[in-house]
């Protein structure tokens, strides 16, 4: 049974307990608590992954900064999305267990503990440890800050925070766009060090000042097979996100040690299913995933996620194909975060269940509208032509995101509370561990394509043409070669954007179906008596 909070000295009602274990209290506050509520809510669903995404875009700058192959310096993102998506195995019972205050603190000072050793001792391997405690804080911040925007928000209002906050946390790529690379790789990786330090103090001071209410502890939530359910799903995570993350700048035929990886990552991900399976209290359940209305929401959250890669990966590409580097892209990711808070207000605004599929169908046709407009791209194009398109994707992933976490948690409501860590385990996967695979897949598909073009191109610009043979015997053989990779990639991304634009087309289709489906197996209204 839940032990309820023996530092409490309000007398806290029925209706002010936690809804969920783990979860704190929820009394009514003075205005001025609820505004600074509000800002620290914001503040950490802001800035729970920025110094990750800050990494991520930065990868090719820093790789030369720090004399590394880009290829190397990947395995960082892959270890904190690894770390990210398994994180939500523990957290959440330990959350039950001690409190959401205490596990934040250990998780804040763990994290700047981490930092703190890589200033010492740089090098790849402290690096990897900081990405790790960064992966499994910023599990932990996603919850830390719907916590924080909910105790702002009156009863009615409150699944309006779980909205707001996913919506903002998609800003950290867009804001990462805009931090001077200069401030990054400073003096080797002092610079992101005292980014993510400055970070972590900011978080654990101001939750220390304006703390959450106290929640109820309800001890005896582990069990022994907990650990080895993690000890086999986590290295799993690892060497697959590595796989992910490594496969198409390494290439997937031409490296043995992925295919490795790989079959290392599956017996090891199928022994923790097949444990999660036959025990009496998982942390996963299995059998609830198997179900209709879970499987339907994994599989459009996955098809979702695959056409959103489309803004991290598509378009950055294909300025970065065009010469162009951040500090000129600057403006056009401030304009992507203008229109993912409009996007995050719009859900907001609109946020009710009956309401949850369509505001998801518009989200997919929003995004298939934004990525059409992209395939009218060429090899002059620069950001001010993609303002518009890429504000369109920005607004359609915080209109996705938040209403898709809803739908799932209104079904668990209704399952029960058991099934809390399966969904945010489920949604932390296809999210986090699907954007790498989106990324992967477009990556993949656009070097493919370039191939393709490159040699139909090279076929047309025949050697017998006079104009071609001309050009060669001046010396400018190397140069057209440029020009026609150059045009290849170009011409690739434009089929990448395509692809992306069929494909949410086709998510907005499938949740229709689904709906018409539902709509059909709904009984009919009972007949009034005349």
């Amino acid at each position: 049974m839940p032990t309820p909070a023996p530092d409490a000295p309000y007398p806290f009602l029925a209706e002010e307990g936690p809804l969920l274990p783990g979860s704190p209290y929820t009394p009514p506050h003075p205005a001025a608590r609820r505004v600074g509520y509000a800002l620290l809510g914001l503040w950490i669903a802001a800035t729970g992954s920025l110094a990750n995404a800050a990494i991520t875009v930065n990868l090719a700058n820093l790789a030369g900064e720090h004399d590394a192959w880009v290829a190397e310096l990947s395995w960082l993102p892959a270890v904190f999305v690894a770390f990210n998506a398994s994180a939500n195995l523990m957290l959440v019972r330990s959350r039950a267990q001690w409190g959401v205050a205490r596990i934040m603190r250990v998780l804040f000072l763990a994290y700047a503990g981490a930092i703190v050793v890589q200033a010492l001792a740089p090098g790849f391997a402290s690096a990897l440890a900081v990405r790790a405690a960064s992966g499994v804080t910023a599990a932990g911040m996603n919850t830390l800050g719907i916590y924080y925007l909910m105790q702002s928000l009156p009863a009615k209002a409150r699944p309006v925070g779980l909205v707001v906050a996913l919506g903002v946390g998609q800003l950290a790529t867009p804001l990462a766009r805009l931090l001077p690379v200069d401030l990054l790789a400073e003096q080797g990786w002092r610079g992101e060090i005292a980014i993510e330090l400055a970070l972590v103090a900011s978080w654990l001071a101001l939750t220390t000042l304006l703390p959450l209410p106290p929640t109820d502890k309800t001890p005896g939530q582990f069990s022994p097979l907990d650990g080895v359910t993690i000890a086999l799903f986590l290295p799993a995570m690892v060497l697959l996100c590595g796989v992910l993350n490594r496969g198409r700048l390494a290439w997937w035929t031409d490296t043995p040690w992925l295919g490795w990886a790989l079959a290392a990552a599956i017996p090891l991900l199928a022994a923790a299913l097949a444990i999660e399976t036959l025990r009496e209290n998982p942390l996963v359940h299995l059998r609830w995933i198997g179900s209709g209305t879970v499987l339907r929401f994994v599989v459009v959250a996955l098809m979702m996620r695959l056409a959103l890669a489309e803004q991290t990966y598509g378009a950055v590409g294909l300025l970065t194909a065009g010469g162009l580097d951040d500090d000129q892209l600057r403006v056009l990711f401030a304009c992507v975060a203008g229109a993912m808070l409009l996007g995050t207000a719009v859900a907001a605004a609109t946020m009710a269940p009956p309401a949850i599929p369509y505001q998801v169908i518009a989200a997919a046709l929003v995004v298939a509208l934004g990525a059409w407009l992209d395939t009218r791209a060429n090899n002059l194009t620069r950001p001010a032509q993609l303002v518009l398109s890429q504000s369109l994707i920005g607004f359609g992933t915080s209109l996705f995101i938040g209403p898709s976490l809803a739908y799932g948690f209104l079904h668990m409501l209704r399952t029960g509370p058991a099934y809390l860590v399966t969904l945010v385990v489920v949604f932390s996967i296809t999210q986090n561990v699907g954007g790498l695979a989106g990324s992967a897949a477009l990556g993949s598909y656009q070097t493919v394509a370039a191939r393709a073009h490159a040699a139909q191109l090279g076929e047309r610009l025949a050697v017998g043409d006079p104009l071609v043979a001309a050009r060669v015997r001046a010396g400018g053989g190397a140069a057209l070669g440029a020009s026609i990779a150059r045009e290849a990639n170009v011409l690739a991304f434009v089929d990448v954007f395509r692809a992306v634009a069929a494909l949410a087309v086709a998510t907005a289709a499938l949740v229709g179906m689904f709906r018409i489906a539902a709509w059909l197996r709904s009984p009919p209204p009972p007949r009034t008596p005349a």
